[in-house]
């Protein structure tokens, strides 16, 4: 009862420290840093751990699932220059950074053990700041590209983990043996994901349950992670591919009840996660504090501090110079769009040059912008947790000053970006031709005209109605300027009026003991769905 108390005092604290970031305007990840700090000094908080093995599961699989779901493929393909400069090229720099960092002010400790504290912190993480981007209008491009960065580069930074805790528990690294089977995992990790995403597809058209139908999409993704493991792939690979094609199938063949629901169940499935990650990582603080020496003090946070240092320097130092030093904006350079070899920084610049549908020009403080947003949070922890605290040769070697200088870099990044994010973007005043709302004004207008032509030859009063209020919407389409729609249906305003006098309708009827309980929540339940049919994103 005592473990079960502390939940819930965990679980309150938690969403009331994300309701003062919202507020604020902040990543709320970085309020759950500080609260995994304070858990780490409270007195009788309870010794939680986590298995390592099931550390990396537990926390990737649905978090890469949700990432991959909302990732477009279209803006992957035309991105992708700038993603794979990132998500390659400055992953693969900053661990190898942080290595040579690490080596200089600890000797001793292996290589194998330095890259892999490299390759725990190089991964910048979504969740905080699109937290913030929430807030803040930037360029669509800028916010794809640090989304499909997100996605992409947890596979390379934990294939670099991977090969460097076997190298540890070896004790000897060969290049020659390992490259056949890296090479094989990564092939065949781009192989298996999509393949059980089509099985998943076909299994779940038997699926319309909602309740149901979102625990197989929890089973699928731990599922898949588990699968690839055993066979030696890439869980994290396999998992994103299959998220990817899942999100590119899955609409059409789900109902609207289990999607609706599935989003909030997701959403909070995250959150949850977030909020257990920065627990158990506080509650690792603890004993390692009390483990270090009085002399250790000053070495182990000089060691942190330099490689939260590190981390931040690099990543500016790969993206400016990449974007251009004389426009730093990423300003349009048509003679980018060819398609000669490039290095992975030159890519960057011509990846955000690349114009798609977009204004190619995206301001003198987008290359900063982007340099900016490179906060570390989930996946660092998870890798930081998934350390073996015991084996064969005993614990990872320098497994405390390994977790501590990670949450060190977490909390640093996401304190001192994540607070100054927003008020730098706002400074900036990034322009955005707003892509997304012109495709959404657009579809909206293709879309009703099918709905018309749909109930063509249904001379019926209803269907007669309903033509009249698509014909006002596709009539306002057609006098604007660029062919978008309004948001909404002109009968929307009228129908929330009607649904709320409605609302209070059945209250007074159940008040007064004229309709049960069960009757008024399957009306409350209708009236409900017709309310968010009327409702704007926006205001729900």
């Amino acid at each position: 009862m005592f473990v079960f108390e502390w939940i819930v005092a965990v679980l309150v604290g938690a969403v009331l420290l994300a309701a003062l970031a919202r507020r604020l305007g902040a990543p709320y990840p970085a309020f759950l840093a500080l609260g995994g700090v304070g858990l780490a000094l409270v007195p009788g908080f309870p010794n939680l751990r986590l298995d390592p093995d099931l550390a990396l599961a537990l926390f990737l699989a649905p978090v890469l699932v949700d990432a991959g779901y909302a990732t477009s493929l279209r803006d992957l393909r035309v991105n992708w220059r700038p993603i794979a400069g990132l998500a390659v090229g400055a992953v693969a720099v900053t661990t190898i950074a942080v290595a040579v960092v690490v080596k200089v002010l600890v000797p001793d400790m292996p290589l194998s053990a330095a890259i892999v504290l490299g390759a725990i912190v190089a991964p910048p993480d979504a969740v905080a700041a699109l937290s913030v981007l929430a807030h803040v209008p930037l360029p669509h491009r800028l916010t794809t590209i640090l989304r499909g960065e997100s996605l992409l580069n947890d596979a390379g930074s934990l294939l670099i983990y991977r090969l460097g805790v076997a190298a540890a528990a070896t004790g000897h690294f060969s290049l020659s043996e390992v490259a056949p089977a890296f090479l094989l995992g990564v092939v065949g990790s781009l192989i298996a994901g999509p393949i059980l995403a089509r099985i998943y597809l076909w299994a779940m058209r038997w699926v319309s349950d909602p309740a149901s139908s979102i625990v197989l999409q929890f089973a699928a993704a731990f599922g898949v992670w588990i699968a690839a493991e055993a066979i030696e792939l890439s869980g994290v690979l396999t998992v994103v591919s299959f998220a990817l094609v899942v999100a590119r199938y899955a609409p059409e063949r789900t109902a609207p009840r289990p999607r609706v629901l599935s989003y909030a169940v997701w959403d909070t499935a995250i959150f949850v996660l977030n909020v257990l990650a920065f627990v158990l990582i506080g509650n690792q603080l603890g004993p390692i504090l009390e483990r270090l020496r009085a002399s250790e003090h000053l070495p182990f946070a000089l060691v942190a501090g330099s490689v939260l240092l590190t981390v931040v320097l690099v990543r500016i130092a790969w993206v400016l110079p990449a974007s251009g030093i004389r426009r730093i904006g990423f300003a349009a350079d048509r003679r980018s769009q060819d398609r000669s070899v490039l290095g992975l920084g030159t890519a960057f610049r011509k990846g955000i040059a690349a114009g798609g549908r977009e204004s190619s020009d995206l301001g003198p403080g987008a290359g900063f912008a982007v340099s900016w947003a490179g906060m570390r949070g989930l996946v660092t922890i998870a890798g930081a947790l998934a350390l073996p605290e015991s084996g064969p040769n005993g614990a990872f070697p320098y497994r405390d000053l390994i977790v501590l200088t990670a949450f060190a870099v977490v909390i640093g990044t996401l304190v001192l970006q994540g607070l100054t994010l927003r008020p730098l973007l706002a400074w900036l005043k990034l322009e955005d031709t707003d892509p997304v709302g012109h495709e959404i004004g657009w579809g909206r207008a293709e879309a009703y005209s099918a709905a018309i032509r749909s109930l063509e030859g249904d001379e019926s009063e209803i269907a007669e109605a309903l033509r009249r209020e698509f014909r006002l919407v596709v009539e306002a389409a057609e006098a604007h300027e660029e062919g978008l729609a309004p948001e909404g249906l002109p009968a929307d305003d009228a129908r929330r009026r009607a649904i709320q006098a409605a609302r209070e309708r059945i209250l007074t009827l159940r008040r007064a003991g004229e309709i049960g309980d069960d009757a008024f929540f399957v009306l409350e339940e209708e009236f409900d769905w017709t309310e968010l049919s009327a409702t704007p994103r926006a205001e729900t």
